[in-house]
């Protein structure tokens, strides 16, 4: 059943219209963003779609297809921070957001319909926020551009839903186009879409969802931000930007170990995804950017300590069965892998994670194939 027929069959009429927007996959690039770095996400073909219309009573009606999530009712002149928890805080924070912006906020009657996995590193936040903020910005009138629907969701996320992300995802799900990876300054915003033709060359991209569920809001993610801007602090920058790696390693006195290779993380991965941006925007085989993912693997395993076992064993594995390259995504604590493969070896190499992840005792992973698609758009 599509998302316009399950908002009538949840409110009993038919929905003024449906906005969706994409998950992500970064490709590389991770815990870049928040230090003002440099990320290179691709959409992917998962989406979040919201079927909405307005209310002339200022009440906001949330509900979502997800099983055992309650649906949430509030009115629109009561949205605050902590008001509201679970699912429903990422919807309502984009109204809140729209309203600190001086829009005149309609109550509204919104249905989530979602097949981005939650949980599994590929934004399922975001995509929900970005497909609301069309939604929001339609029905309210609101003229806010892409650009500034990024940084509003971003503030729904960060001060409402209480998540201290970058810019990274609401970007990806807003500004990608189908193609293309999005190649994105976080410090000036500046973006620009990068060629990424995986079927083209024959290539996929498997995405290893290892089941082990990890959230932003979490202490762990906090930390690693924290630790970030601490070794900001004692190098003397405003951000990890602005450091240089043979820098770093000369000031490595000033900062304490754990710092260090926090720092060191930050500033090698900058590196990472300049060097991807340039190997693909002057046509060189994708299949030789396998280097590079595994060169951030293990940076994010052993510097910035936010891989899992379940992660390690996704990415050997995958490595071990002739994938290109592999390295987790997103966050971490848990969530997803990619693997860059032959599309012919995709088969096989899934089914090898499948066997290892049985012989570890692990839960099965769902494993599943992405282009890079389209951004945020308006479905119906």
């Amino acid at each position: 059943m599509n998302t316009r027929a399950l908002f009538a069959g949840r409110y009993g009429y038919e929905p003024q219209g449906v906005w969706s927007a994409p998950g992500r996959v970064n490709l590389i690039g991770e815990h870049t963003d928040y230090n003002q770095g440099f990320v290179l996400p691709l959409a992917i073909n998962r989406r979040a779609r919201i079927a909405a219309s307005p209310r002339t009573d200022g009440v906001l009606r949330l509900a979502t297809t997800a099983p055992g999530s309650e649906a949430a009712e509030i009115k629109v002149s009561e949205l605050a921070p902590g008001r509201l928890t679970g699912w429903s805080r990422y919807l309502a924070g984009v109204h809140w957001a729209f309203g600190l912006r001086g829009a005149t906020v309609p109550g509204m009657d919104m249905l989530l319909d979602s097949d981005v996995p939650v949980g599994a590193g590929l934004s399922s936040s975001a995509a929900v926020e970005c497909a609301a903020a069309l939604a929001v910005r339609e029905l309210s009138g609101a003229n806010l551009p892409p650009g500034d629907l990024v940084l509003l969701c971003q503030q729904a996320e960060n001060e409402f839903a209480g998540a201290p992300t970058g810019i990274l995802d609401q970007s990806a799900s807003l500004l990608s186009e189908a193609g293309h990876g999005l190649f994105l300054d976080c410090r000036s915003r500046e973006s620009r879409l990068v060629p990424l033709d995986l079927s083209g060359e024959g290539m996929t991209l498997l995405v290893i969802d290892t089941k082990v569920s990890h959230a932003h809001d979490s202490g762990g993610y906090a930390e690693r931000r924290d630790d970030c801007e601490r070794a900001a602090a004692a190098l003397g920058v405003q951000s990890l930007r602005e450091v240089a790696l043979p820098d770093l390693v000369l000031a490595a006195r000033q900062l304490d170990r754990t710092a260090y290779r926090r720092a060191r993380h930050v500033v090698s991965e900058n590196e990472r995804v300049l060097t991807a941006v340039a190997h693909l925007e002057s046509g060189r085989p994708i299949r030789d950017l396998g280097q590079v993912l595994a060169s951030s693997h293990e940076s994010l395993r052993d510097d910035f300590e936010v891989s899992s076992p379940e992660l390690d064993l996704a990415v050997e594995t995958a490595m071990a069965a002739g994938s290109a390259g592999a390295r987790m995504t997103g966050g971490g604590f848990g969530g997803s892998a990619i693997a860059l493969v032959d599309a012919r070896e995709a088969g096989p190499v899934g089914a090898a994670i499948v066997r290892a992840f049985g012989r570890a005792g692990c839960r099965e992973p769902d494993i599943f194939a992405v282009e890079p698609g389209a951004g945020a758009r308006r479905e119906s």
